[in-house]
């Protein structure tokens, strides 16, 4: 079900959607999730409440064959996981989905992605010495999900992965964001994205988050202080989350220039308000769809990529700004209430759409 988004508040973001304005509208791109919703009232370590998940992307969608996917990486603050990531320094690319999930959940999701990948791919793992890294990041649900309990399962990982899809997706309270909190406000995932112009030809710029960071004083929405006049139902002293970006694109880009590109998500993040805390796994991947090609091509003596020139790059570097920026708002603004396991007994608000509306609008934010 498509929840109301950041822009049917009338919130005035910078920059030109795609379709859907999500990372699906990079071409090939698909998106799948898997929720776990279930139990109420106390919490009992391995019997819930359970509310967490897995989030799939398929950068290629469901290829043939496994090709590599262009990419860079990069960490604001360390507190947190993505696997994979040595390898994507060093060689540039990585061959396997991207999965989000919570953070006592990594090691199945990564044995389960691998097991995945063998199944799909069985001539490749069978007659060549090929090895699966996938790459797995996490955020910490233990507020609002019995995260020690370890509910997640291979199969959950097999029904994100298999749900994925192109198109409108949604947002909140969703696969690896279903427990998650943003600013104090209920969060969870979010997308957006931008489509831009750069030497006359036109690309998108798609990004995905797992929202599970700040606090409520740090909020800021289009430069408005939100979080000084939305003081109800505050939940943490201290930041204690962290946030997964995903950034997508069809833009020719050599391994470098996307590590640069994963770190405007910095600036995308920060753009809302927070400083990166100490406790927090802000980490970041971005990709290129673009130079799709064999491992047979690569294990060539040479190679040749396409790429955009740096001193074009201006207008990729803003978008991925813009679309993080709108996906962290996307997330607080489609999530939903969920009570708490730890401490019982609170509840995680939603950020409420009228209040923010009506701040946003004396602030001349709303079109």
């Amino acid at each position: 079900m498509q929840r109301t988004r950041a822009r049917d508040l009338g919130l005035d973001f910078a920059g030109r959607p795609g379709p859907h304005n999500a990372l699906t509208d990079v071409p090939g791109v698909l998106v799948g999730y898997s929720t776990l919703i279930e139990g109420d009232g106390e919490l009992v370590v391995g019997k819930g409440p359970v509310r967490t998940g897995v989030t799939a992307i398929l950068p290629r969608g469901r290829q043939r064959e496994l090709m590599p996917i262009w990419a860079g990486v990069h960490a604001l603050n360390g507190n947190g996981e993505m696997t994979g990531v040595h390898w994507i320094r060093d060689a540039g690319h990585f061959l396997s989905p991207i999965c989000i999930t919570n953070t006592h959940s990594v090691g199945i999701v990564h044995h389960a992605v691998t097991r995945w990948m063998m199944d799909s791919h069985p001539a490749e793992f069978r007659d060549e010495h090929l090895w699966a890294l996938p790459v797995v990041a996490e955020t910490y649900d233990g507020v609002l999900n019995d995260i020690n309990g370890q509910h997640v399962t291979e199969a959950h990982v097999y029904d994100a992965l298999g749900a994925a899809a192109g198109g409108a997706i949604a947002e909140g309270n969703v696969g690896g964001g279903t427990g998650m909190i943003c600013y104090e406000y209920k969060g969870g995932t979010g997308t957006a994205s931008r489509r831009i112009t750069v030497g006359g030809e036109d690309y998108t710029v798609g990004a995905l988050v797992q929202a599970n960071h700040g606090i409520r004083d740090w909020l800021t929405i289009l430069g408005v202080p939100v979080g000084r006049y939305l003081r109800d139902d505050r939940l943490l002293d201290t930041e204690r989350g962290s946030i997964i970006v995903v950034i997508g694109t069809d833009a020719p880009m050599l391994p470098h220039q996307l590590r640069r590109l994963a770190e405007r998500a910095s600036i995308g993040i920060g753009r809302n308000g927070t400083p990166g805390g100490n406790s927090s796994g802000d980490i970041f991947l971005a990709f290129s769809v673009a130079n799709p090609m064999s491992r047979q091509q690569m294990a060539a003596p040479r190679s040749t990529l396409e790429y955009v020139a740096d001193n074009c790059f201006d207008p990729i570097y803003l978008a991925a700004v813009e679309a993080t920026e709108e996906a962290v708002i996307n997330a607080l603004v489609a999530a939903e209430d969920m009570s708490t396991v730890k401490p019982r007994g609170k509840v995680c608000r939603a950020i409420d759409h009228d209040a923010l509306r009506d701040i946003m609008s004396r602030h001349g934010r709303i079109k």
